[in-house]
């Protein structure tokens, strides 16, 4: 177990550090910024590389929502979902520290400001409402489950999910970061919360209730209409 708690920390912070780090300092980066485009990718590409480096040990979750999905549809024990989710969050504040003490080392640093942190009205990024907000958390994180539900079944061939998953995270990214900054994943959201304060800290109720809840669902929905091998 302490193996498979090691590989969640380090596969959390990897997610958290990349995702986050590539918003941070290269989104908007002078004349050279990756864009939009650019951080859904960095999404992708950091649960894709760390699932095929910690999939192995820990199943690859970095994210409290994924981990009870699994739960609720039978494949993870839910006896192993609070070390977990709190390896998982750790991972994340960690990377969020990690990431604060690089950016303020920016000679013209003048304070963290948004820090890809995820909001709703007049802290999202394309001024989306609660509502809006909500919706496409537990839509995308439903989706997001159900993909790794069937990427990881019997009947895909092995060692492939992990494309699958980082494809469809990167999608995922690409859609709603004009409405949120993309969480998806309750971890995420708090290590980045926790380093902005305020706004962030009283919005992240959301952050954590549309992702469990979009897993969960993805999980009854799965086990009861898809079945499982």
């Amino acid at each position: 177990m302490s193996k498979k708690l090691i590989a969640e920390f380090f596969g959390t912070f990897w997610l958290v550090f990349g995702g986050c780090g590539s918003a941070v300092l290269a989104a908007a980066f002078p004349e050279l910024g990756i864009g939009l485009l650019g951080v859904a990718l960095a999404f992708g590409l950091t649960v894709l590389t760390g699932a095929y480096a910690f999939g192995g040990i820990s199943g690859g979750h970095f994210n409290p929502a994924v981990s009870v999905g699994l739960a609720v549809a039978g494949r993870f024990p839910a006896r192993d979902l609070i070390p977990y989710i709190i390896v998982q969050v750790i991972g994340a504040i960690v990377a969020a520290a990690v990431l604060y003490l690089i950016a303020s080392g920016k000679s013209d640093f003048a304070g963290i400001g948004g820090f890809a942190a995820n909001g709703y009205g007049e802290h999202s990024p394309g001024g989306y409402s609660l509502t809006a907000a909500l919706i496409v958390e537990v839509v995308l994180t439903f989706m997001f489950l159900m993909i790794i539900l069937g990427a990881t079944t019997g009947r895909v061939p092995a060692g492939f999910a992990p494309i699958a998953i980082g494809l469809a995270l990167t999608l995922i990214h690409l859609i709603s970061i004009p409405v949120t900054n993309t969480s998806v994943n309750p971890a995420r959201s708090t290590g980045q919360a926790l380093f902005v304060g305020g706004w962030a800290i009283q919005q992240l109720w959301l952050f954590w209730l549309a992702p469990i809840v979009g897993g969960a669902l993805a999980g009854i929905v799965h086990k009861a209409a898809l079945g499982d091998d």
